[in-house]
């Protein structure tokens, strides 16, 4: 199979149209069969249930090219998994069993070409969605749906090398109580863009969310999880009702403590004793780990040991792990990786 003639080590982190993406359509009470089409444009009713009242949610997942040539996925199950619960919170009827697996080893088989080759720092991104779109003018849950999936290649998040990044404690809210914080609905979405433009503007690279009740204990950021290292070596995670359950974040912790043989804690964590912490980092699919010098919380400021010129050692080392069994450096525990070809 002969590759895209692209300048892999120069694709920036956004959009190239590939040739394939797969769709099926929810009508009269059922999905259709589905597969894959070739035209990247969709065309809705002005009322469709997704303009009018945000009825979508989606995943974001990468495919790679390891050490020994396979093109892999890494545990898209988990998404299938966190999508059908986004599903059900939004009154979106679920995919038919197994569908969401066979729609990843469907686009990404077919656009084979366009996955990066092992070594030149850029990934395919998957990116499935599903949406309303049947006409919606009361307030209540579509009838009908699209589900897409499409990919991109894209290059490394960092361009340059991982910096560690000052961030800000946030003002607004990312989620309430009770809503939708822990699914990936495209609404917790559009409300932390403005924030985060406010951010940039500022000269944050991000925000750091607190819980909505106490506004004293730390969440996540708009689009990651966070992760501390505690001075001796302990890895914490935030614990909330309202978290996005990081796929990253969770193989992190497996990492941690079955690789690194390292004590692992997920909990409630004060803002009061973030100053306390080694390390601190935002992990997610796109950059796997983001290592955080500073945070600024109204003017003061919290600087961690590990600095402002690289990445804290423990992070570095769970990036390493992680990174090499996606790659296939590393044996993988047992179901992580998903061959396609």
């Amino acid at each position: 199979m002969e590759k895209k003639d692209l300048d892999w080590g120069a694709l920036p982190f956004g959009y190239v149209r590939t040739d394939y993406r797969y769709e099926t359509r929810y009508t009269d009470g059922s999905w259709d069969e589905g597969g894959l089409v070739t035209d990247s444009m969709i065309t809705l009713s002005e009322c469709a249930g997704v303009f009018q009242y945000a009825q979508t949610c989606f995943e974001g997942l990468k495919a790679y090219t390891t050490e020994n040539g396979q093109i892999v996925v890494f545990r898209p199950d988990l998404n299938q998994e966190r999508m059908a619960n986004s599903c059900e919170r939004l009154c979106i009827p679920k995919l038919p069993e197994g569908r969401f697996l066979e729609a990843v080893d469907q686009v990404v088989r077919a656009n084979a070409a366009y996955v990066p080759p092992y070594g030149s720092g850029a990934t395919l991104y998957i990116r499935p969605f599903v949406m309303g779109s049947g006409v919606v003018i009361g307030v209540k849950p579509s009838e009908e749906y699209i589900f897409r999936m499409f990919v991109t290649p894209v290059g490394a998040y960092f361009k340059g090398g991982i910096k560690p990044v000052t961030i800000c404690v946030s003002d607004y809210d990312r989620a309430a109580p009770h809503g939708t914080g822990n699914i990936k609905a495209g609404l917790n979405y559009a409300m932390s863009l403005y924030p985060i433009v406010k951010a940039h503007e500022e000269g944050y690279a991000e925000n750091m969310y607190l819980d909505p009740a106490t506004r004293t204990k730390v969440e996540e950021t708009g689009g990651a999880n966070f992760l501390f290292v505690t001075k001796d070596n302990v890895l914490v995670t935030p614990k909330s009702d309202s978290i996005l359950p990081s796929i990253t974040r969770r193989s992190l912790m497996y990492v941690a403590e079955h690789y690194l043989n390292m004590k692992v804690e997920q909990r409630e964590v004060l803002l009061s004793e973030v100053k306390d912490f080694a390390e601190c980092g935002l992990c997610g699919t796109a950059a796997v780990i983001s290592p955080v010098g500073k945070i600024v919380n109204h003017g003061t400021e919290i600087c961690f040991p590990s600095g402002m010129d690289e990445m804290g050692p423990v992070t570095k080392k769970l990036y390493d792990c992680l990174t090499g069994i996606q790659m296939g450096r590393i044996e993988a525990p047992e179901g992580w990786i998903h061959k396609i070809v």
